[in-house]
Protein backbone atom coordinates (compact mmCIF):
# COMPACT_ATOMS: atom_id res chain seq x y z
CA UNK A 1 0.00 0.00 0.00
CA UNK A 2 1.36 3.19 -0.89
CA UNK A 3 1.76 6.36 1.22
CA UNK A 4 3.17 9.85 0.74
CA UNK A 5 4.19 12.67 2.53
CA UNK A 6 5.21 16.08 1.44
CA UNK A 7 8.61 17.34 2.56
CA UNK A 8 9.71 21.33 2.77
CA UNK A 9 12.77 21.53 1.54
CA UNK A 10 15.16 24.60 0.19
CA UNK A 11 14.15 23.46 -3.72
CA UNK A 12 10.40 23.64 -2.93
CA UNK A 13 8.17 20.87 -1.92
CA UNK A 14 9.42 17.39 -1.92
CA UNK A 15 6.13 14.70 -2.64
CA UNK A 16 7.89 10.99 -0.95
CA UNK A 17 6.16 8.63 -1.81
CA UNK A 18 6.40 5.15 0.16
CA UNK A 19 5.47 1.64 0.47
CA UNK A 20 5.04 -0.78 3.24
CA UNK A 21 8.89 -1.22 3.67
CA UNK A 22 10.99 1.14 1.04
CA UNK A 23 10.89 4.59 -0.71
CA UNK A 24 9.44 3.96 -4.01
CA UNK A 25 9.45 7.60 -5.18
CA UNK A 26 10.53 11.70 -4.22
CA UNK A 27 9.29 14.07 -6.66
CA UNK A 28 9.41 17.81 -6.91
CA UNK A 29 6.53 20.09 -7.60
CA UNK A 30 6.10 20.44 -11.00
CA UNK A 31 8.21 17.07 -11.79
CA UNK A 32 8.93 16.37 -15.29
CA UNK A 33 8.00 12.38 -15.30
CA UNK A 34 5.84 12.40 -11.74
CA UNK A 35 2.55 10.17 -11.88
CA UNK A 36 -0.67 11.69 -10.85
CA UNK A 37 -1.21 12.84 -7.34
CA UNK A 38 -3.93 9.93 -7.17
CA UNK A 39 -1.21 6.48 -7.44
CA UNK A 40 0.86 8.25 -4.20
CA UNK A 41 -1.62 6.98 -2.20
CA UNK A 42 -3.00 8.39 1.16
CA UNK A 43 -1.25 11.15 2.61
CA UNK A 44 0.52 10.90 6.09
CA UNK A 45 3.17 11.60 8.49
CA UNK A 46 3.05 8.83 10.78
CA UNK A 47 5.28 6.81 8.05
CA UNK A 48 8.93 4.54 9.38
CA UNK A 49 10.55 5.25 5.91
CA UNK A 50 8.94 8.77 5.19
CA UNK A 51 10.10 10.17 8.77
CA UNK A 52 13.23 8.30 7.70
CA UNK A 53 13.72 10.27 4.34
CA UNK A 54 12.35 13.46 5.61
CA UNK A 55 15.10 13.48 8.65
CA UNK A 56 17.72 12.18 6.03
CA UNK A 57 16.83 14.98 3.55
CA UNK A 58 16.98 17.51 6.31
CA UNK A 59 20.33 16.36 7.07
CA UNK A 60 21.63 16.73 3.74
CA UNK A 61 20.01 20.38 2.86
CA UNK A 62 21.67 21.40 6.25
CA UNK A 63 25.00 20.15 5.05
CA UNK A 64 25.10 17.16 7.73
CA UNK A 65 24.49 14.18 5.20
CA UNK A 66 26.59 13.60 2.26
CA UNK A 67 24.87 10.04 1.46
CA UNK A 68 21.23 8.42 2.67
CA UNK A 69 20.97 4.97 4.28
CA UNK A 70 17.24 4.12 3.19
CA UNK A 71 15.43 1.28 2.00
CA UNK A 72 14.57 2.11 -1.85
CA UNK A 73 12.53 0.40 -4.24
CA UNK A 74 12.53 2.60 -7.37
CA UNK A 75 9.87 0.87 -9.90
CA UNK A 76 11.85 0.43 -13.31
CA UNK A 77 13.41 -2.34 -15.78
CA UNK A 78 16.54 -4.19 -15.40
CA UNK A 79 18.69 -1.81 -17.05
CA UNK A 80 17.37 1.59 -15.36
CA UNK A 81 18.02 -0.40 -12.03
CA UNK A 82 21.50 -0.71 -13.11
CA UNK A 83 21.87 2.62 -14.20
CA UNK A 84 20.27 4.06 -11.08
CA UNK A 85 22.24 1.75 -8.86
CA UNK A 86 25.63 3.70 -10.65
CA UNK A 87 24.05 6.97 -9.76
CA UNK A 88 24.62 5.96 -6.11
CA UNK A 89 27.74 5.46 -6.86
CA UNK A 90 28.84 8.65 -7.86
CA UNK A 91 30.44 10.70 -4.78
CA UNK A 92 28.65 13.39 -3.17
CA UNK A 93 30.73 16.92 -4.46
CA UNK A 94 31.39 14.82 -7.83
CA UNK A 95 29.91 14.67 -11.39
CA UNK A 96 29.92 11.99 -14.38
CA UNK A 97 29.12 12.21 -17.60
CA UNK A 98 26.32 10.13 -19.52
CA UNK A 99 29.44 8.19 -21.15
CA UNK A 100 31.26 7.86 -18.02
CA UNK A 101 28.08 5.77 -16.75
CA UNK A 102 28.07 4.07 -19.72
CA UNK A 103 31.15 3.11 -19.92
CA UNK A 104 31.09 2.27 -16.45
CA UNK A 105 28.23 0.02 -17.38
CA UNK A 106 30.28 -1.72 -19.95
CA UNK A 107 28.20 -0.38 -22.87
CA UNK A 108 30.03 2.44 -24.15
CA UNK A 109 27.93 3.03 -26.68
CA UNK A 110 24.64 3.54 -24.54
CA UNK A 111 25.06 7.18 -23.11
CA UNK A 112 21.84 8.34 -24.52
CA UNK A 113 19.86 4.72 -22.98
CA UNK A 114 21.78 6.04 -19.89
CA UNK A 115 20.11 9.12 -20.13
CA UNK A 116 16.77 7.43 -20.76
CA UNK A 117 17.21 5.87 -17.56
CA UNK A 118 18.67 8.88 -15.54
CA UNK A 119 15.42 10.83 -16.64
CA UNK A 120 13.26 8.46 -15.10
CA UNK A 121 14.92 7.97 -11.90
CA UNK A 122 11.95 8.42 -9.32
CA UNK A 123 14.65 9.26 -5.88
CA UNK A 124 15.43 12.42 -7.02
CA UNK A 125 18.14 13.78 -4.71
CA UNK A 126 18.45 10.27 -2.92
CA UNK A 127 19.20 8.60 -6.00
CA UNK A 128 21.95 11.44 -7.33
CA UNK A 129 21.06 12.09 -10.73
CA UNK A 130 21.36 15.72 -10.67
CA UNK A 131 25.35 14.92 -10.21
CA UNK A 132 24.97 13.79 -13.88
CA UNK A 133 26.38 16.31 -16.76
CA UNK A 134 27.13 16.63 -20.21
CA UNK A 135 30.32 15.65 -21.59
CA UNK A 136 31.11 19.10 -22.27
CA UNK A 137 30.87 19.53 -18.69
CA UNK A 138 27.54 21.85 -19.47
CA UNK A 139 24.11 21.23 -17.34
CA UNK A 140 21.77 19.03 -19.00
CA UNK A 141 18.04 17.87 -18.43
CA UNK A 142 16.64 17.47 -15.05
CA UNK A 143 12.97 16.57 -14.08
CA UNK A 144 13.00 19.27 -11.24
CA UNK A 145 14.11 21.65 -14.17
CA UNK A 146 17.89 23.08 -14.66
CA UNK A 147 17.41 25.67 -11.99
CA UNK A 148 17.04 22.82 -9.18
CA UNK A 149 20.10 20.72 -10.26
CA UNK A 150 22.01 24.32 -10.46
CA UNK A 151 21.21 24.38 -6.70
CA UNK A 152 22.03 20.82 -5.89
CA UNK A 153 25.07 20.70 -7.55
CA UNK A 154 25.92 24.12 -5.92
CA UNK A 155 24.86 22.79 -2.58
CA UNK A 156 27.23 19.75 -2.86
CA UNK A 157 30.45 22.05 -4.31
CA UNK A 158 32.50 22.96 -0.78
CA UNK A 159 33.12 19.05 -0.78
CA UNK A 160 34.24 18.87 -4.73
CA UNK A 161 36.48 22.25 -3.54
CA UNK A 162 37.77 20.55 -0.61
CA UNK A 163 38.40 17.31 -2.47
CA UNK A 164 40.49 18.73 -5.10
CA UNK A 165 38.14 17.92 -7.68
CA UNK A 166 35.81 20.65 -9.53
CA UNK A 167 32.63 20.05 -11.51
Amino acid sequence: MRRHTIIDSPVGPLTAVADDEALIAIYFERHGRAPAVTEHGERTDDHPVLAAARDQLADYFAGRRTGFDLPLAPRGDAFQQRVWAQLREIPYGQTRSYGQLARALGQPGAAQAVGNANGANPLSIVVPCHRVIGSDGSLTGYAGGLERKRWLLAHEEPAAASSGRLF
